[in-house]
């Protein structure tokens, strides 16, 4: 994006990437259909030391900016849920169109290509890379975080930050499953691969979304959301009805059928591994009929309120995006470049503002690398 938008103004424009293929993070996205943007995007879905850093690129190219360009490239695509964007087709779809526009805007590409120092030379840079020095008067660094380093990911941008002097924000896996301690995973065993809508929630914060139950911890959509908020130490709050009454269900199923054992009626609530799950911590013995009102609001509290504390997370291997990064303190918020140092841009996921699960971090690339390419 930075570089289309550069090229069309008329720079000499040339990307290099590491890696074999351009847009390796855009094709694996979205189970390969890419989830390229929401249709509800708002400043306070993106996680940073300062929040409205953001808002003056994603209100000056926006969801709807982007959309025109998928639609004016043929590309279809549909609503998934919560107004996330996928493509009907391949995300391979999206890197066709984005290398087709820098083409057009005369850009140029080198693939496979590794980099090293990034320096001043008089009003410019010099750059180190494994085809020679190439000199610039702009540098735009859009190296993304440490998020799957199988992809390529690594530290890069954040080392060439800090060579400069700029300062970061501690990172950390965001977006990722949680893992729980050998003791607290042991009883749960059973229900790896049991999922469930609910919610998941630390202090105020919360997702209603899918939990999914694994062999190591906690994923799912609730999960990945959480992850960004949630931190060592803390306790995490799951309510596994999905919006319903669990107290309620036992009290009728107790009058209807006081002979049935707990886990039946919790399973017309909760899949059955999970009912069996929640009977056996509840320590309440017998059928229905042998539980008073306090025990049942005890077994659905439970239901609604199971607290988990996970021990830590899945790591960069699997998380989708990492949270912290370059401090917006020492960018301007209009144009991403360093305010220390002129012609030195910083975008995307390499900065510290990280997006919600569903299209936020990808809105955040498009539109933080457009506000970078109208002034590099």
């Amino acid at each position: 994006m930075a570089a289309i938008e550069a090229g069309r103004r008329g720079r000499r424009v040339l990307v290099i990437d590491h890696a074999k293929a351009a847009g390796e993070k855009i094709r694996i996205s979205g189970g390969g259909r890419c989830n390229f943007t929401n249709l509800d995007i708002r400043g306070e879905r993106f996680l940073s030391q300062n929040p409205r850093f953001a808002l003056s690129a994603l209100k000056r190219f926006t969801q709807w900016d982007f959309i025109a360009r998928v639609d004016a490239a043929g590309i279809r695509w549909h609503e998934k849920t919560l107004g996330q964007l996928f493509c009907d087709g391949s995300a391979k779809e999206i890197i066709a169109m984005l290398l087709s526009d820098l083409e057009k805007a005369g850009g140029n590409l080198w693939l496979q290509t590794e980099l090293g120092a990034v320096e001043r030379q008089g009003q410019g840079f010099r750059i180190e890379t494994s085809r020679g020095v190439v000199e610039a008067e702009s540098v735009i660094i859009a190296t993304g975080g440490k998020s799957i380093p199988k992809m390529g990911a690594t530290g890069y941008g954040y080392r060439v930050a800090e060579s400069f002097g700029l300062p970061l924000v501690e990172t950390r896996p965001a977006l990722v499953p949680l893992t729980l301690a050998e003791q607290v995973l042991e009883p749960m065993k059973p229900l790896a691969g049991t999922s469930v809508t609910g919610r998941a929630s630390v202090g105020k914060t919360g997702f209603d979304e899918a939990i999914l139950f694994t062999h190591r911890g906690l994923s799912g959509p609730a999960i990945l959301q959480i992850s960004s908020y949630w931190r060592e130490g803390e306790t995490l709050r799951l309510d596994l009805a999905g919006g319903q009454d669990a107290a309620r269900v036992l009290r009728e199923a107790r009058q209807a059928a006081g002979r049935v054992a707990l886990r039946t009626a919790l399973a017309q609530i909760l899949p059955e591994k999970l009912a069996r799950h929640l009977e056996t911590i509840s320590g309440l013995q017998g059928n229905l009929a042998d539980q008073s009102n306090a025990a049942l609001d005890q077994l659905a509290g439970l239901v609604h309120d199971l607290p988990i504390t996970p021990v830590g997370s899945e790591g960069y291997r699997t998380a989708e995006v990492t949270l912290g990064g370059v401090s917006t303190e020492a960018l301007e918020a209009r144009t991403l470049q360093a305010k220390a140092v002129p012609g030195l841009f910083f975008v995307g996921e390499v900065v510290d503002v990280t997006g919600w699960l569903g299209g936020y971090n990808f809105q955040w690339a498009w539109s933080s690398g457009w506000a970078a390419g109208q002034v590099a």
